[in-house]
């Protein structure tokens, strides 16, 4: 009888041993139904198609671009994948109804838990640059990591002012739309 306990109480330990090396799941707001996956071929185009629309632009001095959901997706995913300690993981960016949807993946010690952060995207009007603030931001069933939403505006703005590469600076935006997947940028060259 005593092997029998013993192999239980193994069995026992080794189970909650791998149940602490493991994260949990707590839940959290729903992520989209169709994923995106990151990709460096995504970065590149959107990189490419915006240089290609400074090269167009030069002419007549107004740049116009896309940048699409994937586009987005695959160059934050990038971005945060060369951190050390990332605010989040595995985002996924939705460009809808005029604002900007990110999910993503948090962790708060051993849990995990999805958040959503909807964020307006409009244009600094001394600047002329992009200017995103938080709308508003669900981690599901854990409290918000302190500062969590300074880190995640730093990392998204970015990620955003940052995929226009050094170009950017020569830019004055005068239009942002964002719809059904896609963002549209009009501006003109300073």
């Amino acid at each position: 009888m005593k092997p029998k306990r013993n192999f239980l109480t193994i069995f026992i330990v080794s189970l909650l041993l791998s149940t602490l090396a493991c994260s949990i799941f707590i839940g959290g707001p729903e992520y989209p139904a169709e994923l995106v996956p990151a990709s460096a071929d995504e970065v590149s185009t959107m990189q490419t198609q915006i240089a290609q629309s400074f090269l167009d632009g030069a002419q007549t001095g107004v740049v116009t671009f896309q940048i699409t959901e994937k586009q987005l997706t695959s160059y934050l995913a990038l971005k945060i994948q060369g951190q050390v300690d990332p605010p989040f993981t595995e985002p996924q960016i939705l460009l809808r109804n005029g604002q900007m949807q990110m999910y993503a993946k948090v962790n708060q010690g051993y849990f995990t838990a999805n958040m959503l952060i909807t964020m307006n995207v409009g244009i600094d009007p001394t600047t002329g640059q992009p200017s995103i603030t938080i709308a508003s931001a669900d981690f599901g069933p854990v409290d918000a990591p302190e500062g969590i939403n300074n880190a995640i505006s730093t990392v998204i703005d970015e990620a955003f002012t940052g995929s226009f590469g050094p170009v950017a600076t020569g830019l004055r935006i005068e239009t942002l739309s964002i719809a059904d997947g896609v963002m549209t940028i009009t501006g003109r060259i300073k």
